[in-house]
């Protein structure tokens, strides 16, 4: 394919256009085809427009109310802007045809198609049983009018956007493509740390160079994913470092992570008896709706009503312990499985109970902690055009090699003991939960 045939495709040219376009923050202009259209309209599509992209976030930051319908718009046209840039890249036009740049296209904007409401909470909990929101959107791509029209307006197989959403292709022109999807420096990253910034209402991920970043985009010398000239090695450490603020702010802030421990243990007394694929296809009132007639009269339903009642009541930071304060206790409690968790603050409660001579009901404690899966490490190779060879980017900058990904889990995710906020008065000396919960680890053992 030439970079001539890249620029004609009609979304790739829309951008420089006049008309045409939808409005999405920051000013930003998306080109809307009549195949985008055929897209957005369907019912699988508008659903997002219903799913908040962050979720609980915005108990703590109150304008984080963007969607996934938003988010996805963001991420078509950062996959457009890369298109137009790698259009001038040789080796990427003679390994991308134009069915594939197309490709690319619509999985950038079905990306997230598959995600149901507070899916990234649920998912973090690995429970035996739990569907995965690749699974949801294969059925959405293959059983749907999404999948009539991408056959019939963009002439695709939707079977090609599941396997390039999952990964699953081993030509090293799928690979390159599904690296841009999702890889060390995707555009989904570029897009997510931007947009969620921009509604919380903080700086942090807005501090990199985006247009510098997407300019520096070459391949890398496999052919099979993304590289950065060196020109682009200071936006790609900015973008390092805002993920790392971001996380450290906004998504592991102990707010947020409160209102996660009671979504999650709610979600964990009830999802046995929940129909799960019916839940995971419902917006995000009618989920809600669904867990509290689930839960009613039960322990579930007061940690729900915290959250979604008429007056936020979160629960209270009782302890945090860091990687750096008490390294033997962190390391026994992060990466456990949820349920193991769960058994711990059970009897991290009833010492509690005896020590203050009181009745602390189980769900009145919860542990927080940093999840099985650690993030992916956001390396990339740079291609340095003076001496003719790629260098990783964690040889060359002490940014990413700081922020690799055990330094980037064990300083940014805490663990936390969270509790009723009746609580918090009767915890007057200094040390005694980090203590006691110490105490519930050796009984774990």
């Amino acid at each position: 394919m030439s970079g001539h045939a890249i620029l004609a495709i009609p979304e790739v040219a829309g951008l420089d256009a006049k008309s045409g376009l939808v409005r999405i923050p920051p000013e930003l202009d998306v080109p809307l085809t009549d195949r985008v259209r055929a897209i957005i309209d369907t019912a699988e599509f508008r659903r997002l427009a219903r799913i908040s992209q962050l979720g609980l976030v915005s108990l703590v930051y109150p304008a984080a109310l963007h969607t996934r319908f938003e988010h996805s718009l963001g991420v078509y046209r950062l996959a457009l802007l890369l298109l137009k840039q790698l259009a001038y890249h040789s080796r990427f036009c003679q390994l991308v045809s134009t069915e594939e740049a197309e490709l690319l296209i619509v999985a950038a904007l079905l990306h997230d198609i598959g995600h149901w409401p507070f899916c990234h909470p649920i998912e973090e909990m690995h429970l035996p049983g739990l569907p995965t929101h690749e699974l949801f959107a294969n059925s959405f791509l293959l059983e749907s009018e999404l999948a009539d029209v991408l056959r019939e307006h963009w002439h695709l197989n939707p079977g090609d956007i599941v396997n390039l959403l999952s990964g699953r292709g081993q030509e090293p022109s799928r690979r390159l493509l599904a690296s841009i999807l999702s890889g060390p420096i995707d555009i989904d990253k570029m897009d997510y740390l931007f947009r969620d910034s921009l509604h919380a209402g903080v700086p942090y991920g807005r501090n990199y160079d985006q247009q510098r970043l997407i300019g520096s985009f070459c391949l890398n010398e496999t052919g099979d994913g993304l590289a950065i000239t060196d020109k682009g090695k200071t936006a790609a450490e900015m973008l390092i470092f805002a993920r790392y603020v971001m996380f450290s702010e906004v998504y592991w802030h102990h707010g947020v992570r409160s209102a996660t421990a009671m979504l999650q243990r709610a979600f964990f007394l009830l999802y046995e008896k929940l129909d799960l694929d019916r839940l995971f296809r419902m917006t995000e009132t009618a989920l809600i709706e669904q867990l509290q007639l689930a839960a009613a009269g039960g322990p579930a339903a007061q940690l729900l009503e915290g959250l979604f009642g008429p007056k936020r009541r979160l629960y209270k930071r009782l302890a945090q312990i860091s990687f750096l304060d008490a390294k033997p206790v962190y390391q026994h409690i992060a990466h456990r499985p949820y349920p193991w968790l769960t058994l711990c603050a059970e009897k991290l409660a009833q010492l509690l109970s005896r020590r203050l001579r009181l009745s602390i009901q189980p769900h009145e404690i919860l542990l927080d902690a940093p999840p099985v899966k650690k993030e992916t490490p956001l390396m990339v190779d740079v291609w340095y055009r003076k001496e003719g060879r790629f260098r990783p980017l964690s040889q060359v900058s002490p940014v990413a090699m700081a922020l690799g990904p055990e330094q980037f889990d064990d300083y940014v995710k805490r663990i936390r003991v969270f509790g009723h906020p009746r609580l918090l008065p009767m915890i007057s000396e200094p040390g005694m939960v980090q203590e006691l919960l110490a105490e519930a680890v050796q009984q774990m053992e």
